[in-house]
């Protein structure tokens, strides 16, 4: 087992990363937070496969333990669905040494968060997750939230879990959809920070497809390490910790426009990104081989690489509602080289519109 330390003081916590870990949880979580019981909030599909494995192991840890599920998707994860958890915690009759436990991917990590963020004004959870995006991404730095109908992740806190336990194993339960849209996400962090960890991506991706256990375990373990970093440098997104948005601007304008019903998350990153480095060729910053080597790579795992019919007009009205932006100007991070980006805080809309078109 891999155990990454994210030092933010008293707030720092531990990310393991190893297989077989799940009915260990009992054992490993209570090292991270005392609590007299827990509540695992998780899919009705998820609870099927690994929750009578974690729920075991917390019994077995003396904490008393319930499970709470919630839909699917995307759309889901919402205000409406937030409330009905606080509900049900209270008839649980759940208090300030209750711990909640997110098992799942990013939407129930998310709406775990946010619940733990405002529960009481604040208890403590864990990331438990169970998808590659999830276990690279968002379980990692503290970013909880809801959706808006006008925008995706706009009503939430920074609030950082006690604990990150990444069981490889669940990967093998995931749908290969699921799995490649994951893995956008890692190409992210190849680009933002990593050139070795792109060309190792770019050289292993057919064992990576097959989920060779050496390959998961590193790719998941670098890419946990580098958000690590930019956390621990920028926990509340001043400035630096923007760079992880690689592709997420465009990619979420994607994700609104179509109602989150058409994309996975990490499809529509993965087109974010594509285009993302098109708008840094355009304006003089990358050259054209960054461009043709990400989009290969994204084709590569069977990722989307083009944009949707869409038109250019909502995408970029969408794109203004994005957290980032300021004053009505849409903020970019934009790729210099393979490894290494910068943030924009302007891109002119003739030169965004000419991109998005093309």
């Amino acid at each position: 087992m891999k155990r990454l330390n994210v030092d933010l003081g008293d707030r720092s916590y531990e990310i393991l990363i190893g297989q077989g870990l799940l009915e260990h949880a009992g054992r490993l979580l209570s090292e991270a937070v005392q609590a007299s019981r827990a509540v695992v909030v998780t899919h009705p599909s998820i609870d099927r496969l690994y929750g009578e494995k974690i729920i075991g192991g917390l019994r077995r840890a003396g904490l008393k333990t319930d499970c709470i599920q919630v839909p699917e998707g995307e759309d889901h994860k919402s205000l409406g669905e937030a409330e009905k958890i606080f509900g049900r915690l209270l008839e649980l009759n759940c208090d300030r040494r209750s711990v909640l436990v997110a098992l799942g991917g990013g939407v129930v990590g998310d709406i775990t968060g946010f619940v733990a963020a405002t529960f009481m004004r604040g208890i403590p959870f864990i990331q438990v997750p169970t998808t590659l995006l999830a276990q690279v991404d968002s379980s990692v730095g503290g970013k909880t939230a809801v959706n808006h109908p006008l925008g995706k992740n706009m009503i939430g806190a920074f609030y950082q879990p006690r604990a990150v336990l990444i069981d490889l194993d669940t990967l093998s339960t995931l749908p290969r959809e699921e799995f490649r849209a994951g893995l956008a996400e890692v190409i992210k962090y190849g680009v933002i920070a990593d050139a070795r960890l792109f060309d190792y991506l770019d050289g292993h991706a057919a064992d990576i497809l097959r989920q060779e256990p050496a390959c998961l375990g590193h790719i998941v373990e670098t890419s946990c390490a580098i958000k690590g970093r930019v956390v621990q440098q920028d926990e509340k997104e001043n400035r630096l910790r923007m760079i992880l948005n690689f592709g997420h601007t465009l990619g979420h304008a994607i994700e609104a426009v179509t109602n989150y019903t058409t994309y996975k998350h990490g499809e529509a990153i993965a087109i974010g990104m594509v285009y993302a480095a098109r708008l840094s060729r355009e304006t003089g910053r990358c050259s054209d081989t960054v461009c043709r080597r990400l989009a290969s790579l994204v084709e590569k795992f069977g990722l989307p690489s083009r944009l949707p019919d869409l038109p250019a007009e909502r995408l970029i009205e969408s794109m203004r509602l994005d957290k980032k932006s300021h004053d009505e100007r849409i903020r970019f991070v934009l790729a210099k080289e393979i490894g290494a980006v910068e943030i924009v805080d302007e891109v002119a809309e003739s030169v965004l519109k000419k991109v998005l078109e093309n």
